[in-house]
């Protein structure tokens, strides 16, 4: 299976099913909460794929570039931007593109069927997540500096992941519990889903993780546990960055200044236009 093949099949179809639901959700009145309203979705997601492409490219170049992962030269075009081929880039925009779409979607049907709730500062909870996931990661960051090599891609991971991770927890572990079944329904099933898929590439030969510096547990024989904990962490940094984007707690948690200064760039509403509130 060529990587391109596996893009289409695995990600370009499910995204246009799901761009298709979203837009025939918006078309019969169907948005998400008014909780969830304080920016544009598309807007969001668009950021957040920018963001993908930034901070995903020097870490994923350093994992070909070590050995920590290969793909096989004859199912790729051989385009190359560093050390990674053209269809990786891809794939750091479709993931987002994929996952926002399937927030959008879970989270309109949520909202219909569930009923508002008070929203509850919990500094306390903003804390200690923080600090729990800071352990996780001094404790990866203790094994690479161990040079323990099962542990270099796991370690390479959590590494990676867990500093921004740290930072939405800061800012809104709190908001994050009180969406906590959208973070669920909008968590689970694209991991599950992409981790599956990576399964049928790896077991295509479309790429290869290094076994030396893995850990060697395979998820139904073929999937290597790293791969799971990749998707499950990328699709957290996604699924938490476009809910606290979405949620009006957010917005109330800024700085004034921050929230004036935008409200003065956004364009006065007319007659017949929707204000971005209602765009969800």
């Amino acid at each position: 299976m060529s990587y391109f093949g596996f893009l289409a099949l695995f990600l370009g179809i499910p995204i246009l099913a799901l761009a298709f639901a979203v837009w025939r959700d918006r078309r019969h009145g169907r948005r998400l909460s008014s909780a969830l309203s304080a920016h544009g979705p598309a807007a969001v997601i668009f950021l957040h794929v920018v963001v993908a492409l930034l901070y995903t490219t020097p870490w994923d170049n350093y994992l070909v570039a070590t050995g920590v992962w290969w793909y096989d030269p004859e199912l790729v075009t051989g385009v190359t931007l560093g050390w990674v081929p053209l269809e990786e880039y891809v794939f750091f925009v479709v993931q987002p593109i994929f996952t926002g779409l399937w927030l959008l979607f879970a989270g309109r049907r949520l909202s219909r069927a569930g009923r508002e709730r008070a929203f509850e500062a919990r500094p306390a909870l903003r804390k200690w997540t923080v600090l729990a996931a800071g352990l996780i990661w001094f404790a990866a960051v203790a094994a690479l500096a161990g040079r323990w090599q099962s542990g270099t891609y796991l370690g390479l991971e959590l590494g990676w992941a867990l500093p921004p991770i740290m930072l939405q927890l800061a800012f809104g572990a709190d908001i994050l519990w009180h969406h906590r079944r959208l973070v669920v329904t909008a968590l689970l099933p694209p991991t599950l889903y992409l981790a599956a898929a990576d399964a049928v590439a790896i077991g295509a030969g479309t790429w290869t993780i290094d076994p030396a510096q893995s850990l060697s547990v395979y998820l139904g024989g073929v999937l290597p546990v790293e791969e799971f904990v990749f998707f499950l962490l990328t699709n957290t940094l996604i699924v938490f960055g476009v809910t606290l984007a979405l949620s009006q707690e957010s917005v109330a948690r800024l700085p004034q200044r921050l929230v004036h200064g935008n409200r003065r760039r956004l364009p006065t509403p007319g007659p017949g236009r929707r204000t971005m509130n209602e765009s969800g």
